[in-house]
Parts: C-alpha cells; sequence; structure tokens
C-alpha cells in the first residue's frame, strides 16, 4: 500500500516537474521570438542651415547629420520595449555657429540649436492591449498640434520626455491621457536637461463636426524653488466638405497661471482659424494670442515644439512679457510630385506700451518632396523684419534625409 503511494506521489511530481519545464521552455521560447521579431528603424537626415542676422553676431552656418536608429521588440502578452540611440555630427568642418547651453562657440555666431552629441532618445517598456496603452521610460509625447507639448522633431535632438503614460481608449471617438513626467529631455543634449514634476493630462471626443479636446497641463520645474506653472485649455476643430471645397475650422482657449515665491501671474491664450481647399490649394487665416499680465508675465508653453509657431525664424520661441498677438495667413498645395507652403506672419504686442507695440512681420517659404520610397528632401527659407528694437534675421534651411 505504502508502495503505491510513493509510486503516485512520484508520478505527480515528475509531471509537476515536466510541466514547470514546460512552462519556462514556452516562455524562453516566447522571450526568444519576440526579441527576433522585432522592429529596427534608421532615420537619418543631412541638414545645411544658415543664419543672418542684423547685430553685432557673426552670421551662422552648419552642417549636420542626426542619425537616429532603433529597436522594438515583439509582444508578448501585450507587453514589448523600445531602445532608440541618436546622434548628430558636424560634417566637413562646417560648424561655425553657437550653441549656448553646450558651451560651444559662445557669443560668437548666431545661434543654430543643433549641438553634438550621442544619446538614448528613447528607452522604454509598452504593454498595449485593444483600450489600453501604458508607456514607463524615456519617450515621444505630443498632444494635438504640438502647441502645448511636442517632440520639437524639427531639430536634430528631439525633445523626449522620462516618466510614464497611460492612453485610456474607451471607444473609437474617445481616448484620454495622462503622463507623469520626471525629466525634460530638450533639444541641447544633456547638458540642458530639466528634472521636473510634471502632470500632463488631454482628453479628446470625436464627432461627426469636429474633435472636441480638453486638456491640464499642471508643470514644475524640481529645483527646490516654486514655480508652479498650470494651464487649462479646450480646443475644438474639424473640416467640413462641400461639394467641391473642404471648410477647416479650429478655435482653441486657454488660461494659465503662473506661481513664484515672489509673484502670481495669470494670462490667457486664444487661438483661432479658418481655412479653405479647393482645386488643391489651401488657405487659412489664423488669429492666436498669448495674453499678458499687465506687461509682467506672458503666455508660456515650454514642453511646446515652438519651431512650428510664430514664424520659422524662431525670434518668439519665449513669449514677450507683453505678450504677443500673431496674425497669420498661409497658402499650401502640390508641385512637382512634392508640397509647397508659403505663410505671412504679422506680430504685435497683447499688452503695449509706448515702446513696445508692433513687434515686426514674417515671410515663411518651404518645399519639400519624397521619393524613391524612403527618401526625402526640402528647402526652406525664413525672413523676419523687426520693429520695437527687434532685429532684421533670416535664416535657411537645405536637407535630403532617409528613413529605413
Amino acid at each position: 500500500m505504502e508502495t503505491k503511494t510513493h509510486k503516485k506521489h512520484a508520478i505527480a511530481l515528475a509531471f509537476a516537474i515536466s510541466t514547470v519545464q514546460y512552462t519556462g521552455l514556452a516562455q524562453a521560447n516566447d522571450i526568444t521570438e519576440a526579441l527576433t521579431s522585432g522592429t529596427t528603424k534608421l532615420d537619418m537626415r543631412l541638414r545645411l542651415e544658415s543664419v543672418d542676422q542684423d547685430n553685432a553676431l557673426e552670421d551662422a552656418s552648419a552642417l549636420t547629420l542626426r542619425t537616429r536608429l532603433g529597436y522594438t521588440t515583439g509582444s508578448i502578452n501585450g507587453f514589448s520595449a523600445t531602445i532608440e540611440l541618436e546622434d548628430n555630427r558636424i560634417v566637413l568642418g562646417e560648424g561655425d555657429y553657437t550653441v549656448g547651453p553646450t558651451g560651444f562657440n559662445p557669443g560668437q555666431y548666431s545661434v543654430i540649436a543643433d549641438p553634438e552629441f550621442t544619446e538614448l532618445d528613447q528607452g522604454f517598456i509598452q504593454y498595449k492591449n485593444d483600450s489600453v496603452l501604458v508607456k514607463l521610460g524615456r519617450q515621444v509625447l505630443t498632444f494635438d498640434n504640438h502647441r502645448f507639448v511636442g517632440h520639437v522633431g524639427w531639430r536634430q535632438d528631439r525633445q523626449t520626455f522620462d516618466g510614464v503614460s497611460a492612453k485610456f481608449t474607451p471607444s473609437k471617438n474617445a481616448s484620454v491621457t495622462y503622463a507623469y513626467l520626471n525629466q525634460r529631455n530638450r533639444i541641447f543634449g544633456e547638458s540642458a536637461d530639466l528634472d521636473s514634476k510634471d502632470h500632463v493630462i488631454n482628453g479628446s471626443y470625436k464627432t461627426s463636426v469636429g474633435t472636441l479636446t480638453g486638456y491640464g497641463y499642471f508643470l514644475e520645474v524640481d529645483n527646490d524653488t516654486e514655480n508652479n506653472l498650470d494651464t487649462f485649455g479646450v480646443r475644438f476643430n474639424g473640416v467640413k466638405s462641400l461639394d467641391n471645397l473642404k471648410v477647416l475650422y479650429t478655435a482653441e482657449f486657454a488660461s494659465q497661471s503662473f506661481e513664484t515665491a515672489e509673484a502670481d501671474f495669470d494670462a490667457d491664450y486664444l487661438f483661432v482659424e479658418a481655412g479653405i481647399q479647393v482645386s488643391g490649394i489651401t488657405a487659412k487665416l489664423g488669429y492666436e494670442s498669448l495674453g499678458s499680465d499687465d506687461g509682467q508675465f506672458g503666455f508660456a508653453t515650454p514642453l511646446a515644439t515652438l519651431h512650428k509657431f510664430n514664424g520659422w525664424a524662431d525670434q518668439f520661441l519665449a513669449t514677450p512679457a507683453q505678450g504677443l498677438v500673431d496674425t497669420s495667413f498661409a497658402l499650401s498645395g502640390s508641385l512637382g510630385g512634392g508640397k509647397w507652403l508659403a505663410v505671412y506672419h504679422d506680430f504685435e504686442a497683447d499688452d503695449a506700451t509706448a515702446e513696445i507695440d508692433d513687434l515686426g512681420s514674417e515671410i515663411n517659404l518651404q518645399y519639400t518632396k519624397k521619393f524613391a520610397k524612403h527618401y526625402n528632401a526640402g528647402i526652406k527659407f525664413a525672413s523676419y523684419s523687426g520693429e520695437s528694437g527687434r532685429v532684421d534675421a533670416d535664416k535657411l534651411w537645405v536637407w535630403v534625409g532617409g528613413s529605413f
């Protein structure tokens, strides 16, 4: 009787061991499959940039090559991982420019914000199912049109964030994203990265006439001082087809408070844009107001893709204390297999004074083209005419790139 019992226990133990071995082998096979079935991405951009400003600085020029190499594993029960490295090098010694935050040629040339660097661009673990997407680690994060949170992809070192983000999509028309960010990896390499305690939330709902979005961005640089920048806003944008033309419309409003140990400021943001698309040509008229608090503080968007807004000459990366009103008119279309864009900006102070009122104007021109499946090229020009003590500035870019 005792022998039979021992035999049963032995059989059970052998079965348990074989089950564990099979499970472990299956898991090992899953991990191996995930690692070997991933995808590799390579993106390169060679760009010449020149800057001519009407001031005491020498004209700047830079020929740089940015390389971004990444790998994303396959998925195991919804989990995957991504690692991405980024590098930027001066080519053929063409590096006559200044990058202030890195100490490169300080005070000699005009600024071109593309330092030489090698760094981790992204590195995160991801979980994804039908309604939830969670990322933990260094990641790209963007909302809407990049006005408040963007990746600044125009610069060779794009902006990423360290932290955790979670996107919940309960239906095909609704989504909510929350992120906590403890480091802002800015466009000047590691020397200018900022520790932070940022909470950002953005929710949107698609309707038959457009997308309604609400957001709250609660930003704080982690430097042992009080510097809370809190923004609440709502945005609506859509497109309506009418016979042979399309009508485009966007309206956005936000309210912001900035608190320090010494002061408390408040300012509002307003953006209205209307456009039509007909016969392959798109025309847009825009009005953007970054308000001021009695000429002491201008509405701020420090996490934005700032180059995209208020002119490509980058004269208003920081909003003036008097605020900024940007009235713009844009035309775009297709030509020769590529796309062209022309924009005119007129700038004024939101809270004008006798000395600061008209802030100048700017013309932007661009042509881009994709070819041979993986490649792209473009030329871009910005000409700013300054007023109220601001100097004229011309900038030119020519580039070629490839994505594989």
